[in-house]
């Protein structure tokens, strides 16, 4: 379904004749080839693999990463656009895109040696997933109570411990891993590393059955004893809680735009109907209170945007983002779950079928108030910035 622009996305005088440019060609993209893969993706669990030479091919998967290793050499402003509009369209091929650019090519980008970038960033932005695993058991918003382990071990490192949730686990050849080198120091021992798929020692276990965004792949990831060199220590031993904290930064930026782009989808979905549904010889349309329900969430929407526009141009323009990161995630992810649940609802029955795609939607919606910190981790954020 398309949608004039200027009723789901009027701030477009935030954007520069460039970003206008590059979203637009990312909006085509999601409808002439990420939307008629959409329900099978959804029943199969996985995403199409022949879409995902195509996210390569539209350079999607590197986006802000240097020309010099085969990237795009764009913004994060960039990246929050092409996963809000992929979003608005299937949020699982847009969470690949999110975490690809933010969590991934990010740290090595910024952390990696001259040799790690030029070993790991080439194949990331022409062909290999990657994914972060930092997330385990015990350590869900204690995200640094990390139980997994990594002892010296020659010129290299053993891994040994299990970790939960992994996004792309399925998908991915290069995971970005967070161990503790010594457990004593506490979080300070934190250390991140740059493990490949075919790693001895190193498995992807069991795929999780999700309530929604289930054509992306989460996973655990199991080390026994896996070996790692030391050429792919990522940045210092010791300074792993400083690159997760970085990371996750940014990373909250781009699950705003992803929860945009979900209630976007569902309102347009929702606005299109409201106009064709009669009820008692009325468009639904017609109805005050259903247009004022729907102004509400449309204005709530648009704040949300800006908020997470504003986060995203502050990292770009090297100003502190920590807070206002916070505050986009935090807000589009609640702004998210009012609008698709209000969409449900404007459908009546049929919004609890899957015969609309408004309850993808729904369903969709959720994940943004749990991963990349939960709701009340950003509430802890923004009030210790506040208090400071």
């Amino acid at each position: 379904m398309t949608t004039d622009i200027s009723v789901s996305h009027p701030a477009l005088t935030t954007l520069s004749e460039e970003e206008s440019a590059f979203r637009d060609a990312v909006a085509a993209f999601a409808e002439q080839e990420v939307r008629p893969r959409v329900q099978e993706m959804e029943r199969a669990a996985r995403i199409d693999p022949a879409l995902i030479p195509a996210l390569f091919e539209l350079g999607l998967m590197g986006i802000e990463v240097a020309e010099t290793y085969g990237g795009a050499a764009g913004s994060l402003m960039m990246v929050t656009l092409a996963v809000e509009e992929i979003s608005r369209v299937d949020a699982s091929a847009a969470i690949m895109v999110d975490v690809q650019n933010t969590l991934v090519n990010y740290p090595i980008a910024r952390y990696g040696t001259d040799a790690q970038r030029e070993m790991f960033l080439r194949r990331l932005t022409s062909r290999t997933i990657g994914a972060y695993a930092l997330s385990e058991a015990g350590s869900g918003s204690d995200a640094f109570g990390l139980a997994t382990r990594a002892e010296k071990q020659g010129d290299g490192w053993s891994l040994t411990g299990r970790k939960l949730w992994i996004t792309n686990g399925a998908d991915a050849g290069i995971f970005v891993v967070f161990a503790n080198a010594n457990p004593s120091a506490g979080y300070k021992g934190i250390t991140a590393f740059i493990v490949e798929r075919d790693t001895p020692g190193f498995t992807v276990g069991k795929k999780e059955d999700k309530l929604g965004i289930r054509a992306s792949s989460t996973t655990e990831l199991l080390f026994d004893g896996c070996l790692v060199p030391d050429a792919n220590v990522l940045g210092e031993v010791g300074q792993g809680y400083k690159i997760a904290i970085e990371t996750l930064n940014e990373g909250r930026i781009g699950i705003g735009a992803q929860m945009l782009g979900i209630a976007r989808g569902a309102l347009e979905t929702t606005i299109a109907y409201v106009k064709e549904r009669r009820q008692f010889g009325t468009r639904l349309a017609d109805f005050q209170a259903i247009q004022f329900q729907l102004a509400q969430v449309a204005t709530e929407l648009e704040a949300a945007r800006l908020l997470v526009y504003n986060a995203a141009r502050l990292k770009d323009g090297g100003q502190p983002f920590t807070r206002e990161a916070a505050s986009a995630k935090l807000f589009a992810s609640q702004v998210c779950e009012r609008v698709t649940s209000l969409c449900v609802e404007l459908h009546g029955g049929y919004g609890y079928t899957k015969d609309y795609p408004v309850e993808k939607f729904y369903r969709d919606a959720k994940i943004g108030t749990i991963y990349e910190g939960t709701s009340n981790m950003q509430l802890q954020t923004i009030a210790k910035l506040l208090l400071k």
